[in-house]
């Protein structure tokens, strides 16, 4: 198969190629800022993201070369079978939650003939003018889940972001009760700088911190940093949920920093006691782990799991769960992560002083606002442009006044981030 360009190349605009590689197909998507590579015959997946020309992904050397082609193109295939038996490719996934092997009311993969390593229909569009790409991913109908699933992956040109809508639709002719459940997969490493390793934010629910989920080697530990919690890079295959997850969740490494955003249900039951996002981390191992079907890691993994509510779905009822991935640059810990920016230092207003450090998806002309309680604006301070992907640096003297409530940081129109004004 010839590569396909489905739009013409042009500064800024987003391109979409279809390729043929060892054994199956992939779609890259690519604008200029960001480049992602997704296999529909490989259950679906985002093979590959790149910002910069480092990849933010983990893929499978033993099953994957560098082009992303399969090493054997026979492995391409729907398999089954123990967890020993699981060809795991890497990448960015979605299957259905909860796992586990003693009902039907459970996953019972990975392998799995349908949704992990079943072929995912594949549909590119680009708009006309290159504004944006959409490749929305379908699976086959599962008949043991009763599931069909979907996932749209939208990037927009000038961006270091990326949108991930999944959505799950019964087939079946009874009820099912399932959740969403992103999965994906980083590359884990020794602890190198101060910060790395994953990072999330409680909403305060009153849940436990924590909860044990699965014990290969150990439980992965967990810090807490405030309203932080910090997984640090460690050698441990196992995993941990957190039930007060806010409604992101990030990694620092090598390439990076990764984000993860999505909704969060405070009134609605979560799979595995309530957990919102999990971290599932692994390591080489000489042996198998028999608890754990015969599992046998060989390379360094940290899985960072974003989990919807569980849903009741009639025959041909509906679910979805939207997402925003970010790509930026590696600056340590992670303290929130907003719609249009993530940020490494809290923003923070005092004596009219107003500090902090974030990383912008978009870029633009950037400003300060002051507001009152009504929320007119008292003042104005523009800022250097912001760059998408560049961290912005902030350390201004704004002297806000007496009716002053409210700092907001502007970027290309998007708020970045607010911060109350302190009285008096």
């Amino acid at each position: 198969m010839s590569s396909t360009p489905a739009h013409r190349p042009g500064e800024g605009r987003v391109r979409a190629v279809r390729r043929a590689r060892a054994g199956h197909d992939v779609v890259e998507v690519d604008n200029g800022l960001i480049s992602l590579v997704i296999a529909p015959e490989l259950g679906g997946r985002i093979l590959s993201a790149v910002r910069n020309g480092r990849e933010f992904l983990h893929r499978n050397p033993e099953l994957l070369d560098d082009t992303l082609g399969a090493r054997n193109p026979s492995t391409v295939a729907a398999h089954d079978g123990p967890m020993s038996a699981w060809r795991n490719w890497g990448g960015d996934k979605t299957w259905p939650a909860p796992q586990g092997w003693s009902g039907p009311e459970e996953w019972a993969g990975p392998p799995d003939p349908v949704l992990d390593s079943g072929a995912y229909a594949c549909d590119v569009d680009v708009a006309d003018d290159g504004s944006r790409a959409d490749v929305v991913l379908t699976s086959g109908d599962d008949p043991r889940t009763g599931l069909r699933l979907t996932r749209r992956i939208t990037l927009a040109a000038g961006r270091c972001d990326f949108g991930l809508r999944l959505g799950a639709r019964n087939i079946s002719a009874r009820t099912v009760r399932w959740a969403l459940w992103n999965v994906t997969q980083l590359p884990g490493h020794p602890a190198e700088q101060p910060g790395d390793g994953v990072w999330l934010e409680t909403a305060g629910s009153g849940t436990p911190d924590t909860v044990d989920l699965v014990a290969g080697t150990g439980r992965p530990r967990v810090e807490r940093h405030g309203d932080l919690l910090h997984v640090p890079a460690q050698d441990v295959v196992g995993k941990v949920g957190f039930p007060g997850a806010a409604g992101w969740i990030a990694h620092v490494g090598p390439a990076g920093t990764w984000t993860f955003r999505f909704p969060v249900d405070p009134g609605a039951p979560y799979p595995d006691d309530g957990a919102r996002a999990e971290v599932w981390m692994e390591h080489p191992l000489d042996e198998p782990l028999g608890h754990l079907g015969g599992l046998r890691p060989r390379h360094r993994v940290v899985e960072c799991e974003a989990l919807g509510p569980y849903r009741e779905l009639a025959p041909g009822g509906t679910t979805a769960l939207d997402g925003t991935v970010s790509l930026g640059p590696r600056l340590g810990a992670v303290t929130s992560v907003g719609a249009h920016a993530w940020w490494s230092e809290p923003l923070t207003c005092s004596e009219g002083r107003v500090t902090g450090v974030c990383v912008p998806a978009g870029g633009g002309p950037a400003a300060l606002l002051v507001r009152d309680t009504a929320g007119r604006v008292l003042r104005r301070q523009s800022l250097a442009a912001c760059g998408a992907g560049t961290p912005l640096v902030l350390d201004v003297r704004l002297p806000a006044g007496p009716d002053a409530a409210r700092v907001e940081v502007c970027c290309g129109g998007n708020v970045l981030g607010a911060v109350a004004v302190p009285p008096g």
